[in-house]
């Protein structure tokens, strides 16, 4: 299993040519029931970025939310993923939602599909770019 960020799991649905090689064959590789999660988090991500507008509704908001989760493990936040938010150094993003979303990965030790580089360039978080 493997965890995307939030970004990832946009583009995997609606760019895909923004995916790298390493994150494309990642997600082929895992492409299967139970194979691909997310964290809770980014569900709020999405409903943020669809209210905004920053990211377009087909339908409903919470229609296009469903639709963009299908086939995908929601991971919860957990106590453990709480406390784990505490544990990135200074350099770290401020991002709630960035550190819920890592956490989650080191929590469930999976690998983080991320473009990030702020996540990228954190030693504790494998990550797939």
């Amino acid at each position: 299993m493997i965890l995307l960020d939030t970004h990832i799991l946009v583009w995997l649905q609606r760019e895909p040519t923004k995916l790298s090689r390493a994150a494309s064959a990642a997600i082929r590789r895992n492409d299967r029931p139970a194979g691909i999660a997310i964290s809770a988090m980014s569900v709020v991500e999405l409903g943020a970025l669809l209210s905004k507008g920053r990211l377009r509704a087909y339908d409903t908001i919470e229609s296009t939310i469903r639709d963009l989760l299908t086939g995908v493990v929601i991971l919860p936040v957990t106590t453990e993923v709480a406390i784990y938010t505490t544990s990135f150094s200074p350099e770290f993003s401020s991002d709630p939602a960035d550190r819920i979303i890592a956490a989650t990965a080191r929590s469930e030790d999976l690998p983080l599909v991320t473009a990030d580089r702020r996540i990228l360039d954190c030693p504790v978080i494998r990550t797939i770019w």
